[in-house]
């Protein structure tokens, strides 16, 4: 079933780096604030879950566990308790990787604040670039 809201957009970015580094880095919360600056200016362990100190006030993020199929989806748990499932994956590409984010609208966000998220997020992607080809 579709609505009007449910509209996505693929970002992705090439990474000159094997897929096993590209997931591997990704997947460790605490460089999150290295790149991902419009999620994590912080990141904080507390009983075994990961917080950090974003643009939206404290939050929750919980990767999938890792695997050989280079899913990197992971869980944003918003103040308000809203759950945001953030799909993304790195796909072997020659000698590097294909890093694909699928940024989902969430009912309710117009088109501006739409265009808005999916811009953050090219713009994390490219700093995760810039910081593993280094």
């Amino acid at each position: 079933m579709t609505t009007p809201d449910s509209t996505s957009r693929h970002v992705g970015v090439y990474i000159a780096r094997r897929p096993e580094r590209v997931r591997e880095y990704v997947a460790d919360p605490v460089h999150l604030p290295v790149w991902a600056a419009g999620l994590a200016g912080s990141m904080e362990r507390v009983d075994g879950r990961w917080f950090a100190d974003s643009p939206m006030g404290r939050v929750a993020v919980t990767f999938a566990a890792p695997n050989p199929w280079g899913v990197l989806d992971h869980d944003v748990e918003l103040p308000s308790g809203e759950v945001v499932t953030n799909p993304m994956r790195v796909v072997p590409n020659g000698s590097g990787s294909d890093l694909v984010f699928t940024v989902q609208r969430r009912p309710g966000v117009g088109d501006a604040e739409f265009a808005a998220d999916v811009e953050a997020v090219a713009g994390d992607l490219r700093t995760l670039k810039r910081v593993l080809e280094q």
